[in-house]
Formats: C-alpha cells, sequence, structure tokens
C-alpha cells in the first residue's frame, strides 16, 4: 500500500508519498517540480510509481500554483516565471534538509525530476547541488539567460508591458547566469542525466535542449550509459507513457 500525505513543510505545501511498510524507514529520495500553470496533484502518477519501486517521494508546490495560488492572471504569472524558478531551487533544499533530519532519507540518494519548467528547476539546481546523485528532464532545458531573453522579446512582441526596469532585468539576468548549466557543464560531473522531449514542443523549444546533450557528450565519454535522450517524433508538450516509465526506469537504475 502506497501512502500519501498532504503537509506543508517550513511553509512549503507537499504531497509526500511512501510504502505504508517502508514509511518511517531510510529511504531514497526524489523530489519531483511540476511545471508551469500546473500543481503537484497533477504529477501524483509518477510518484506513485515510483513509491512502489521502494522511494520517498516528495511533490512540492511551486510559488504562485495550486495551495499557493493567489488571483493572478496567467499573463502576470509568466511574468513570475524567472522568480518562481529561482524560488523553487532554494525551496528543494529546504526540503531536503528537513527530511534528512527527521532521518526519513538516504543523503546518497537524492534525486530530482520535473516536467517544462520543473525540468528547468531541475537543471538549474545541478549547478548548484552535488547532493543531487541523479536526475531527470522532462521537456526543461538549461539555458537560463537564452530563454530568458526569448521570453522578454516575445512578451515586448505583444506588447505587454515589463514590470522590470531595464536594471532590473539586467540584475534578473546575472542571477540565471549562476544557474545556467550551458555555461559551466562540467558541474554535472558525469551524474545521471536523463532528458525526454517532444520534437514539436511549442513551448520549451527541443533544439535548445538537444543542442545541449550534443554539447555535453564528451563530458560522459568514459561512462556514456549515464547520459541519455529521449525524444518523440510527434510529441508536443506533453510527456508520452514511454517518458513516465523510462524516468521510473533511470531512478531505478541509478538511485535504488
Amino acid at each position: 500500500m502506497i501512502l500519501i500525505e498532504n503537509k506543508v513543510v517550513h511553509g512549503i505545501p507537499v504531497l509526500h508519498l511512501a510504502k505504508k511498510s517502508l514509511y518511517e524507514a531510510r529511504l531514497p529520495f526524489i523530489m519531483f517540480m511540476h511545471g508551469f500553470t500546473s500543481a503537484k496533484e497533477n504529477n501524483l502518477h509518477y510518484a506513485y510509481l515510483l513509491a512502489e519501486k521502494g522511494f520517498r517521494v516528495v511533490l512540492p508546490e511551486a510559488m504562485y500554483h495550486g495551495e499557493r495560488q493567489g488571483n493572478m492572471s496567467k499573463e502576470k504569472l509568466a511574468l513570475h516565471f524567472w522568480d518562481i524558478v529561482l524560488q523553487s531551487i532554494d525551496e528543494i533544499n529546504v526540503l531536503r534538509q528537513s527530511y534528512q533530519e527527521d532521518h526519513l532519507i538516504d543523503p546518497d540518494r537524492i534525486g530530482l525530476v520535473g516536467t517544462s519548467m520543473g525540468g528547468i528547476v531541475t537543471l538549474g539546481s545541478l549547478t548548484r547541488y552535488k547532493w543531487i546523485k541523479a536526475a531527470v528532464s522532462l521537456m526543461g532545458m538549461p539555458y537560463y539567460e537564452k530563454y530568458a531573453l526569448l521570453q522578454i522579446n516575445e512578451i515586448k512582441k505583444r506588447g505587454i508591458k515589463l514590470p522590470l526596469k531595464e536594471e532590473q532585468i539586467s540584475e534578473l539576468l546575472e542571477k540565471l547566469k549562476e544557474l545556467d548549466l550551458s555555461n559551466q557543464p562540467e558541474k554535472l560531473d558525469q551524474r545521471p542525466l536523463l532528458f525526454w522531449h517532444g520534437k514539436q514542443d511549442p513551448i520549451v523549444p527541443f533544439s535548445y535542449t538537444y543542442d545541449f546533450y550534443e554539447r555535453i557528450k564528451p563530458l560522459y565519454e568514459e561512462k556514456p550509459e549515464k547520459l541519455q535522450f529521449i525524444f518523440d517524433e510527434k510529441s508536443g508538450h506533453k510527456v508520452s507513457r514511454q517518458g513516465v516509465l523510462k524516468t521510473v526506469e533511470w531512478f531505478e537504475t541509478y538511485l535504488a
């Protein structure tokens, strides 16, 4: 039996899953980051399948989403995209510390996975946290600065006024550079990393992610099996069943 606990950890609403028989045990730990305008409950199928394999899984609620949602329109929310990403990267460490202090996780077996915005959070987190032992990016990409500039240009094209002054934009871009994995791929340190991306994705450009994958291949020459890219010719911005099962398989291989 899989238990699902809805709780708040240091102000962060989470869903916490594990097998009933292992609920108080020290288990390998996986955090699953949801996408933009989504919510933690929308990824329960991943968490259930992972918990069945013996993992402790936590699905956090991103700022301004789900239980933390205000009366913000999607357009206004989009203007806070990078604030949400940066906050999420800070919060995964808060969650890790909390579960580690409660002796519920094995600190040497921690994984991170996310869809779309959650995949972007995952890739940025790899620049900061060495304790992430294996990761999966589903429709994410690592080019923080490049993607932010693309978004800014799109907003301007639509005639939407940015709430940030040029000075604030420069400040944000500097923060993003620090977490931009494309500028510091050596920080991967040959940690197991799986990408899944649909070729027809209209939201997060497939080309960005695949270009990065091709660039980092030489870093995995000694252990090529630890880097994998799965793409779906026909998929847009939705992970296929194969992508879900491959995610579970990846963590079974490198974290169990």
